[in-house]
């Protein structure tokens, strides 16, 4: 992909270190589908420019309003490609009231083909934060590591932005 480069913070830089942590506690996604990854912002201003700037790489799917702040998500024209993985989407949240976060890749979300259930078990030495589980749609469970996290859920986000769409 060109251009989107230079205006994010690299995803090679970031998927490298993300994958890399995902080795250390033993966790394989070889098999999974890494559906998108998370670019946050730290204005509102800022919120607003990476939009029109994104307008250019991709096709806003979804622009809604989630716990008290909005998120925009884009379909790339030309996904993120990272080894041998084609990565579709981008997720653009705007700050959330009363928190700061600085500018970057913040977080890289998969598909599991199991239940959470399952998956935990599998990495019983992992400590995995589960609050996200009774979200109604597309509930999902997370490692935090050192300013990034990793989110597993069961449904794509372009999924996900379908139904909610037709409903």
């Amino acid at each position: 992909m060109t251009g989107l480069e230079t205006h994010i913070t690299s995803p090679t830089t970031f998927l490298d270190k993300l994958f890399s942590s995902l080795a250390e506690v033993h966790i394989d996604v070889s098999n999974f589908f890494l559906d998108h990854i998370c670019y946050r912002v730290e204005t509102t201003e800022e919120y607003e420019r990476y939009k029109n700037m994104l307008a250019d790489y991709g096709t806003l799917l979804s622009e809604t309003t989630v716990s008290g702040r909005l998120i925009s998500t884009y379909k790339l024209h030309e996904p993120i490609v990272y080894k041998d993985r084609h990565i579709p989407l981008l997720e653009l949240p705007s700050p959330k009231p009363g928190k700061h976060y600085d500018s970057g890749l913040e977080h890289a979300e998969f598909v599991i083909d199991t239940s959470f259930e399952n998956f935990m078990a599998m990495y019983p030495e992992v400590q995995f934060e589960t609050k996200d589980l009774q979200k109604e749609i597309n509930p999902d469970i997370r490692i935090s590591f050192d300013g990034y996290s990793v989110k597993f859920h069961q449904q794509s986000l372009e999924d996900v932005i379908t139904f909610e769409q037709s409903q």
